[in-house]
């Protein structure tokens, strides 16, 4: 099949150009202007910018066990409308892929139903709440693109540390959530006025940074790829940017709330605000942001985590943590931050894109040149609209979001040159 897109802005040498681009089996075959072509479809694209697929290292699809929550179908379908191409789902399903058998069926499954690639991740111990690690070589010839207990952190050092030095031997990233239970304090919110303000228990930000200074520690030690999930502190920046400056292997990601969300904004007890890691200060979000742009931080993942209305039910003190991202990150960090001036758009799509494909040796070249399989999405930057939850595909409409302006709305996405959403 042959597909003609007329006039669509896209990046060659680094700036915005307009050019046609011709797809011929999946495949992007010609990059010109004024291509006038026998063709099965034509789609003008005037006024509308050709952005590589985003790639997203860190989503939730609950599936299997938990697929009133979410499917690999409709988180899939949910990553095609943001603009995603490529997605790494986290382990904690049920039941959590202990073994190389579920987690090969589950791989099956994520080639099967998503429209988009879906690639999975082992769990570190066994239901991720253990102290007994799973086989890692088995895991990575079963086809795991890395390790994570995301949800719960991994409490004991000793179990840290064993895991560390097995998964340094198989190249593959240990994606820590970084919390230790007993300074959470059964908090619902960051502890501070805010939540003295709303009455509510507030857990220690400390929760994060002492264990995320362990787990630099023994990083630098054993060598791993260690990558920090939902990064949210000023000072977890700081320990960051220090062990990169030492040499540690770590990487790191910061979630679209925590940059552009803080707790002041709780104005009350708004269950779609509660997330985990909680929102925190003012400060933290510039810091956060400072951190992406100084390359200390390198990538911007959702954590798309969908709830059911059930679950938020109608307090902090007793709905689920978690909120959804993969339909709205997109548009939302354009408008808050490349649109007032404080990045560019080839900044985001370096975080958002290129530095996580590059970072998690994913194999995908998303970017828009000849030979490449068509992998991007077509944005309309210069819509005007409100985010509007019966537009979601996802399950989740468990937001704070609802309702915000934003500038950019995707009308088309492709993935493995197929067209996988149309507006």
């Amino acid at each position: 099949m042959k597909i003609l897109i007329k006039n669509a802005d896209i990046f060659q040498s680094g700036k915005l150009l307009q050019r046609d681009v011709l797809i011929e089996d999946g495949k992007i075959v010609k990059i010109e202007t004024d291509l006038d072509l026998n063709v099965d479809r034509v789609i003008e694209a005037k006024g509308k910018t050709i952005l590589p697929g985003l790639v997203d290292v860190h989503v939730h699809f609950r599936d299997p066990g938990q697929t009133q929550k979410e499917t690999i179908e409709t988180g899939s379908e949910a990553s095609a409308h943001g603009g995603y191409t490529t997605v790494c789902a986290m382990p904690n399903v049920t039941p959590v892929p202990n073994t190389p058998q579920l987690l090969k069926k589950m791989i099956a499954d994520n080639q099967k139903k998503g429209v988009i690639k879906v690639e999975q991740y082992s769990p570190v111990t066994y239901d991720e709440k253990t102290e007994q690690l799973v086989d890692f070589v088995a895991m990575q010839a079963a086809g795991a693109i890395g390790f994570s207990n995301d949800g719960f952190g991994i409490q004991t050092a000793k179990t840290m540390y064993d895991a560390m030095v097995a998964i340094e031997k198989t190249g593959l990233p240990l994606a820590a959530h970084v919390e230790d239970h007993a300074l959470m304090n059964g908090g619902v919110m960051n502890a501070g006025r805010a939540a003295d303000r709303l009455g509510m228990k507030g857990s220690l930000d400390v929760a994060e940074t002492s264990q995320l200074a362990r787990d630099l520690e023994l990083a630098r030690v054993t060598g791993v790829h260690y990558h920090v999930c939902h990064v949210s502190k000023a000072r977890s920046v700081e320990l960051i940017r220090r062990a990169k400056a030492d040499g540690v292997n770590v990487t790191a990601e910061v979630s679209p709330h925590h940059l552009l969300l803080d707790d002041s904004m709780i104005k009350a007890d708004n269950p779609m605000f509660k997330m985990n890691p909680p929102l925190r200060d003012k400060s933290d979000c510039v810091a956060l942001l400072e951190g992406l742009l100084d390359g200390t931080i390198d990538m911007i993942a959702t954590d798309h985590a969908p709830h059911t209305d059930e679950d938020k039910g109608e307090s902090f003190i007793h709905s689920a943590f978690g909120i959804t991202g993969i339909e709205t990150s997109f548009p939302l960090l354009y408008t808050k931050l490349v649109k007032t001036g404080k990045i560019t758009l080839m900044q985001l799509i370096k975080w958002m894109s290129y530095n996580p494909t590059k970072i998690f040796k994913l194999n995908d070249d998303n970017q828009i040149k000849i030979g490449n399989i068509a992998n991007f999405a077509i944005w309309d930057l210069a819509s005007s609209r409100q985010i509007n939850e019966a537009e979601m595909r996802s399950k989740g409409n468990n937001t704070p979001f609802i309702g915000a302006k934003v500038n950019a709305e995707n009308e088309m996405t492709f993935c493995k040159g197929k067209i996988v959403f149309e507006a």
